[in-house]
């Protein structure tokens, strides 16, 4: 996929949905990605930040992509705003970086590695997600093997 470049103006779902902000995406360019929604993206805004994301489901057919308070606020704008949006397909299949301790935990630990490459994408960037919330090296450690193990265990 190439470059997307598209102008949107900033909303915010209902609070009873999580109330999000975010700018919509119609299902046509969804469609053109080459894993449609599962595609996962690339997104600058404003040509000032640049942030890996997911496509959520809007309920109508066409989808969203969130953008964080911290980012609206960083590039000064606010829900009605409108933004350019450079939208491309990461090259990344996961979507995020992975945490220095997981790759060394993998590398050290075959079992682990067998369970961890055996889980879904979206997993992986959950148990990802939960072990760059946690600061002490240990406790991450205790958060890789525990989440890991969890996984196997539910699969069975």
């Amino acid at each position: 996929m190439e470059l997307l470049v598209i102008e949107q103006e900033i909303k915010q779902l209902e609070k009873r949905k999580g109330g999000y902000y975010y700018i919509q995406l119609l299902s046509s360019i969804v469609n053109e990605f080459p894993n449609k929604r599962s595609t996962r993206l690339i997104c600058t805004i404003d040509e000032k930040i640049d942030f890996q994301c997911g496509l959520n489901h809007l309920g109508d057919g066409n989808y969203f992509i969130i953008i964080s308070g911290k980012h609206l606020k960083a590039i000064d704008k606010q829900i009605g705003d409108k933004i350019k949006v450079v939208i491309q397909e990461d090259p990344n299949p996961l979507g995020v970086d992975m945490p220095e301790i997981l790759e060394v935990i993998l590398e050290q630990d075959h079992e682990i590695k067998i369970i961890f490459d055996g889980l879904t994408l979206g997993k992986k960037r959950s148990i990802i997600h939960q072990i760059n919330r946690i600061k002490d090296i240990d406790k991450q450690i205790q958060k890789v093997i525990q989440s890991i193990t969890e996984s196997s265990i539910s699969k069975s």
